[in-house]
């Protein structure tokens, strides 16, 4: 796989001294290049998820603590994403990416070797410090070189995590369980690989105007103030749903189907691949469709549609559930990126802190959703965690609540 953006690709790429059309042209070898790192910086965080199983026979752990290692990388991730993405609005960094990169690289290593629980945490808040610089700054990079089609860049951006996300379990099921705890080191070769791509993109970055321009030019709120906070609440919730319920799914989907199936933890974690797959495809449509017919026509099915799958699935069988899974995934992942430019467009010029602020408030929800969910499997079943979860989707209906902004007017054929 290409490890490095074509030489023509950013010779093309706009200069400090390019005039402002130029800017404007959508750079598909920078979306590649930054999807592509996405992928890799996702894998290794799923990949550490898909080995809960693995950790909890091994050190012993509790529900509660599987929960509080994904609570540790989560709010660690989520605390630090919105501060970086507001300093780096006012003096954007070329080369934060790689170096954010490298915190995960030496998370993981410690992960492959830690001994004792404590250790693991101290690896998961490393990979946590690694993504409150990745994905703010990554955002950022994909709507500069977006040519103005937001949605479309913010889709392939995170088609690309998605992506990342459904290797994880699979690459855990046929290297990590069968070779061992230290066979995860072998996977810091694809941390370096993103190094490698990220210090590129971080060349093109440095010559874009937007590195000399910072906040300087940063446009106005088109709303009033009492709308944008009332949009932003009601985004907040929606996100809140969303990311609740994939955390159920993400951390202890695996338990599930081996407690109520019988499933094998491979098989199980076959299962989950084909969830976060049905993720990825999800991700891609969102954002496209959004730029035509609108993001809050997107948000509004993706939240409150996927309702009747996710009511439905406590009881279907092995079957149903596999095909429930797959359509939820679908469905629900279309909405994040709608959610994102939605929000950067609610609040023009901080590009940076609206995806940090997103993208940590995610984090920090899916953290916060496994420690919590974990502490209620314990106490009752997971079973019962999954019942109770396919009610969150419901609180799609605040999507009614959102005003237009300046999103492109929806195109009829």
């Amino acid at each position: 796989m290409q490890t490095s953006i074509d030489k023509a690709a950013l010779s093309a790429a706009p200069s400090v001294s390019a005039p402002p059309a130029a800017a404007q042209r959508t750079v598909y070898s920078v979306l590649g290049a930054i999807s592509f790192s996405h992928l890799l910086n996702d894998m290794i965080q799923s990949l550490i998820l898909a080995i809960y199983p693995m950790f909890k026979s091994q050190f012993a752990l509790s529900f509660a603590q599987i929960g509080l290692i994904t609570l540790t990388y989560q709010i660690t991730a989520s605390l630090l994403q919105p501060l970086v993405g507001l300093y780096t609005d006012k003096h954007p960094k070329p080369w934060s990416l790689p170096v954010g990169m490298g915190f995960t690289l030496c998370g993981l290593l410690l992960m492959s070797v830690a001994g004792n629980f404590p250790t693991l945490l101290v690896a998961a808040a490393l990979v946590g410090c690694g993504s409150s610089v990745f994905h703010p700054e990554s955002s950022r990079v994909a709507r500069m070189a977006s040519g103005g089609k937001h949605g479309l860049a913010q889709s392939l951006f995170q088609v690309g995590g998605n992506a990342g996300s459904s290797l994880g379990p699979l690459l855990a099921a046929l290297i990590v369980i069968p070779h061992g705890q230290k066979s995860i080191a072998w996977f810091s070769a694809a941390a370096l690989v993103a190094i490698v791509v990220l210090a590129n993109i971080g060349r093109w970055y440095k010559r874009h105007p937007a590195a000399k321009k910072g906040r300087a030019h940063a446009a106005h709120a088109t709303l009033p103030r009492n709308k944008v906070i009332l949009a932003m609440s009601v985004l907040v919730l929606l996100v809140f749903s969303k990311y609740f319920y994939m955390s159920s799914i993400m951390s202890y989907f695996t338990f599930y189907l081996i407690s109520k199936f019988g499933l094998s933890v491979q098989s199980a974690q076959v299962h989950l691949f084909v969830f976060l797959a049905a993720v990825a495809a999800g991700t891609i449509i969102g954002g496209p469709v959004g730029d035509r017919i609108g993001r809050k026509v997107v948000i509004w099915v993706s939240i409150l549609g996927v309702a009747p799958f996710t009511l439905l699935l406590p009881y279907a069988n092995l079957f149903w559930t596999g095909v429930l899974s797959v359509i939820i995934g679908l469905v629900l992942a279309s909405a994040f990126s709608a959610i994102l430019v939605y929000a950067q467009e609610l609040i023009p010029g901080k590009v940076g802190m609206v995806a940090g602020l997103f993208f940590g408030f995610a984090f920090g929800m899916g953290g916060v959703g496994a420690a919590v969910l974990g502490h209620l499997a314990d106490t009752t079943s997971i079973d019962y965690v999954y019942k109770l979860c396919s009610f969150l989707p419901l609180i799609g209906m605040l999507a009614v609540l959102l005003p237009r902004t300046s999103e492109p007017k929806p195109k009829t054929a």
